[in-house]
């Protein structure tokens, strides 16, 4: 069988990254380069493949089955507008676009069209987290009763020099981090419905927060909280728990998230579960049976690459639609307006 034919746009960290896991792909391979930058030359010559200056010259002279498009935020809508009035299929980085209301222009036109579009939330395909969704969708914690989650780490000094504008407003984690926890927290725990938050700048003194206090609150009738910081020297974060990506340091005791319900409690990722034997046991003088929910830990990347191409091929419906990115950007707006306001966000 041929491969799947997919074309990377843009050459930057997360489209190299991306064009690592295209050149070992068993089902895909990488058809061409998508970058203006003089830098992406060396990327495009180095992978042995075209490079095209624009979607443009790509779709004229090299149309491939496939598109990712890891171009920057600003570009997301109006160059997947364009590929699906060129009936091409795409997977677009997250966030699905700068705005909620220009996130609705691509929703409207991907549900029009029918285009197949899917979301880079590449936690999605995490293995644990499919794991971890198995567990809770089983019953074995029985009724969901809440949710406790941290995303704390240290961003080094070089991190803002390198970008002074995640020193202002628009550049805190709220926007930056904030929208891969809330994939997270809605596979697990299912749609959030209203938000509260407190923010602090104090620890840096930016324009912009670096550290918020979240509650949340889930159609089921969970509840969560939620300490979001990037000033915390302290290693409850996915990036720092999960193994994933293996440029950062890891803790193999460490947490980030503890999911419970009315018969036990599952933390994430080292997937320890802790469940009453029995119905009448059921009491903080009983012991709990403890235990560890056997799972493997892969790359998400590699498969969210995989499916992507089962999608490209009709074989799949993405797994992250166009409505679930609009949803997440939704609600992590919702929480920077809550955290700006001090008011409770209700989303609809």
């Amino acid at each position: 069988m041929s491969k799947t034919r997919i074309a990377v746009a843009g050459a930057g960290l997360i489209g190299q990254a991306h064009i690592g896991v295209l050149l070992a792909s068993p089902t895909c391979a990488l058809s061409a380069v998508v970058d203006p930058s003089p830098a992406a030359a060396a990327v495009a010559a180095q992978a042995g493949v075209p490079l095209y200056a624009s979607l443009d010259e790509l779709l004229a002279l090299g149309r491939p089955d496939g598109l990712l498009l890891a171009t920057p935020n600003s570009l997301h809508v109006p160059q997947a507008l364009q590929c699906i009035a060129a009936g091409l299929s795409i997977l677009l980085e997250k966030p699905i676009a700068t705005t909620v209301a220009e996130g609705q222009t691509l929703v409207d036109a991907v549900e029009h069209s029918g285009a197949q579009v899917l979301i880079g939330h590449h936690r999605a395909h995490s293995p644990i987290m499919a794991k971890a969704r198995q567990v809770v969708q089983s019953g074995q914690l029985g009724r969901l009763v809440t949710v406790m989650g941290s995303a704390t780490f240290y961003k080094p000094d070089a991190y803002f020099d390198g970008g002074p504008w995640r020193r202002e407003i628009g550049g805190g984690p709220i926007l930056i981090n904030m929208i891969h926890e809330v994939h997270n927290l809605r596979m697990l725990c299912g749609e959030i419905v209203a938000v509260q938050a407190f923010q602090s700048s104090a620890t840096r003194g930016f324009a912009v927060e670096d550290t918020v206090a979240i509650n949340l609150r889930f159609a089921n009738g969970a509840l969560g909280s939620f300490m979001l910081s990037d000033t915390a020297a302290c290693p409850r974060s996915w990036e720092q728990t999960s193994q994933e990506n293996k440029a950062y340091a890891t803790y193999e005791d460490e947490d980030c998230y503890v999911v419970a319900g009315t018969h036990g409690s599952l933390s994430v990722p080292t997937m320890r579960l802790k469940t009453y034997p029995r119905d009448e046991d059921r009491s903080w003088w009983k012991p709990f049976e403890v235990g560890t929910v056997g799972m493997v830990r892969d790359d998400p990347l590699k498969h969210q690459i995989e499916h992507f191409g089962a999608v490209v091929r009709g074989e799949a419906s993405p797994l992250v639609t166009a409505r679930d990115g609009l949803q997440n950007l939704k609600i992590t707006e919702a929480i920077a307006e809550a955290a700006a306001s001090g008011r409770v966000v209700e989303l609809h």
